[in-house]
């Protein structure tokens, strides 16, 4: 009886209104599309803050949702916001967005800067990395030679006679943490599975593996941080990855601003604000291709969209620090885009629909 009970204040309500706003998908918000039904005349509007992409796999209740919506005959006079541009949508659909910042807020960011701590760090690690890997093989090859069976032993993983010559690539010698010119990448989110951030930090752990001087500060709290710091532990990744938990708006501000890339491989988003953030101070995103994400990053042009895959990532990686200029040009598009949607332009969008 809970139901009725709901439908029936709802339908009060609207037709009280002078103006029906609901707010999708959400269980109110089921109710509420079939309750405007009967309201054809009133003006609406309805921000859908989910995953409009037509292809994607959803909910029954969020898939029926988006039906009544899109359908002008059940839903009429009304402008539903969606996030992203997407092909054969009908009149009620109005691409939109959300905003973080205000035009005051706007700064020059020092992407030179950005740009030559990327060559920098690459530059210098490669040294370390080089003749640590030289010492270290040497090492390892002369006890290898000296010991018959470390030279040929069975391996669990196939049962067969495998010769141990190729050990893992160790990182550089500078401490990421205290060097001015690492690789900086940041996480901004919570710490659940459906951002997997425990992916993000495994990336960290390979580009660490073949040698790069990086670091990964992540803000968010949640529940894979148990998780992540068995790994960071397990891993030796405690100079590699900070958790900084949650914290206020400027600290990580400033930690954009310092950031090379943005890691958010996110299963699902609306639209995801942290990207728009990144990008809006310079930080160039490495995400997947979920939701409104491609529309936002300009299918590759202004930042890398990914598999949830980890060589994959770190493939990406490597073409941005390999090739500078397209780093440089991606990220002041980037900002560029972001800089367009300001809390003052969310505001004038809004008053127009009203």
């Amino acid at each position: 009886f809970v139901i009725p009970k709901v439908m029936w204040q709802i339908y009060k309500a609207m037709k009280w209104a002078d103006h029906i706003h609901l707010r999708c998908p959400g269980n109110i918000g089921l109710l509420g599309c079939f309750v405007q039904i009967l309201f054809p005349n009133k003006p609406k509007t309805i921000k859908y803050a989910g995953n409009w992409d037509p292809k994607s796999k959803q909910p029954l209740s969020y898939r029926l949702q988006k039906q009544i919506l899109s359908n002008s005959f059940l839903t009429k006079n009304a402008k539903v916001l969606v996030y992203g541009k997407w092909p054969n949508q009908s009149e009620n659909i109005i691409p939109f967005f959300t905003a973080s910042y205000s035009e005051q807020e706007i700064e020059q960011v020092d992407l030179e800067r950005k740009v030559k701590s990327l060559r920098q760090a690459c530059t210098e690690l490669s040294r370390s990395a080089q003749t640590d890997n030289m010492e270290r093989h040497s090492e390892q090859r002369e006890a290898i030679l000296s010991n018959e069976q470390i030279a040929t032993s069975e391996t669990p993983r196939n049962d067969e006679i495998e010769r141990h010559s190729a050990p893992t690539c160790p990182a550089g010698r500078l401490v990421p943490g205290s060097h001015p010119n690492a690789l900086n990448f940041i996480f901004v989110g919570g710490l659940t599975p459906g951002k997997q951030p425990l992916l993000s930090v495994q990336v960290i752990h390979q580009l660490k593996e073949k040698g790069y001087l990086i670091k990964l500060d992540m803000y968010g709290e949640g529940s894979e941080q148990v998780y992540i710091e068995k790994y960071i532990e397990e891993n030796n990744l405690r100079n590699e990855v900070i958790l900084h938990g949650n914290v206020i708006k400027e600290t990580v501000k400033r930690a954009y601003k310092k950031a090379h890339f943005l890691l958010f491989i996110s299963k699902s988003e609306g639209w995801p604000k942290v990207i728009a953030e990144a990008m809006f101070w310079g930080c160039l995103p490495i995400s997947s291709g979920v939701s409104c994400i491609p529309y936002m990053l300009g299918d590759g042009t202004r930042g890398a969209i990914v598999n949830p895959n980890i060589n994959e990532i770190v493939l990406v990686v490597e073409d941005y620090i390999k090739d500078k200029e397209s780093y440089e040009k991606q990220t002041k598009k980037a900002m560029e885009w972001s800089r367009q949607y300001t809390l003052e332009k969310f505001e004038e969008e809004i008053k127009k629909l009203l």
